[in-house]
């Protein structure tokens, strides 16, 4: 059965249990015979892992998704706060942007803590590419 895999990462860019995406990845395509169609990081910023890629690498190849957190807070300090973070929709775009230029594969992409229907347009704004006019 076709499956994806989201991945939550901390503010260091790793799994809680303190692996990298790349030895989860590489992990879990070696233990199912690359089985999962393709892997996703969800529920932090993307300031908390956009430098764990390297985009010539065959296991960042693999992402194809992001679900980024509004917010730049920790998973610990989001716990502990009062209200939700909402973050800035452009700046979140603007990283969305940033991230998709240097991994174009990545074709799936949305919200998780924090995010609104802002952030979605501001995603969309920032990302897709300007209409042709014939």
């Amino acid at each position: 059965m076709p499956c994806a895999i989201s991945f939550t990462v901390e503010i260091d860019g790793r799994l809680v249990t303190g692996r990298s995406m790349q030895e989860a990845i590489e992990t879990t395509d070696a233990a199912t015979g690359g089985s999962p169609a393709y892997y996703m990081i969800n529920c932090a910023h993307p300031t908390h892992f956009a430098e764990a890629f390297d985009p010539k690498a065959n296991w960042t190849k693999r992402i194809r998704g992001l679900r980024a957190n509004a917010s730049r807070m920790s998973h610990a300090e989001l716990d502990e706060s009062e209200t939700l973070d909402a973050g800035d929709p452009v700046d979140l775009g603007q990283h969305y942007r940033q991230l998709m230029s240097r991994m174009p594969q990545i074709r799936i992409v949305g919200g998780c803590c924090g995010t609104d229907h802002r952030h979605v347009a501001a995603i969309c704004a920032a990302c897709l590419p300007e209409p042709t006019h014939a």
